[in-house]
């Protein structure tokens, strides 16, 4: 016997199978950067929520993945920035809620990890010698995250005027 369509979403209502389908796709392209699959999955799925905050019980059901595998990926997802760990106001239950600006939250923290990246290398430099063909690359890839590091700060500027433009304070 074939299946029967699901009903269409009512008005305010969206297709839980798109939904889904945009939380797996995008969450490959988060995989295919780098990023653990777990993760990916929980945070596109706090992306797509209306809301942006969502229970470790209310993700594992989305999900259809256990309570470990939430509380593994929450706990990355929250170190990396990009989710902050709640408590549900009367409750004892944790909510995770994506930031409205977390890519700018992620990407912020990135900056103590570039000064402690650039000391490393001056060390590297130092030590391996400046002539020397190591200490040469070494010194190129200072002078890159050198680099990084000086737009970064105009970059990140300039989104919050542009962000304020688009979606106001």
């Amino acid at each position: 016997m074939p299946k029967e369509p699901a009903p269409a979403p009512l008005p305010g209502e969206r297709d839980g199978e798109l939904v889904g389908r945009f939380v797996e796709q995008f969450a490959s392209q988060l995989v295919e950067a780098g990023m653990p699959r777990m993760p990916a999955r929980v945070f596109a799925a706090l992306l797509a929520s209306d809301s942006g905050a969502l229970t470790s019980a209310e993700l594992g059901e989305r999900l259809q993945v256990s309570p470990a595998a939430v509380s593994g990926a929450v706990r990355y997802l929250t170190q990396q920035h990009m989710v902050a760990r709640e408590r549900e106001p009367g409750s004892r239950r944790d909510i995770f809620r994506v930031h409205s600006n977390q890519w700018y939250e992620a990407m912020g923290s990135r900056e103590g990890v570039l000064k402690r990246w650039e000391a490393a290398l001056r060390d590297g430099v130092s030590s391996l010698g400046p002539d020397t063909p190591a200490g040469q690359r070494l010194a190129e890839t200072l002078a890159f995250f050198e680099f990084v590091q000086d737009e970064f700060a105009g970059m990140m500027e300039r989104w919050r005027v542009r962000r304020e433009s688009l979606f106001g304070k």
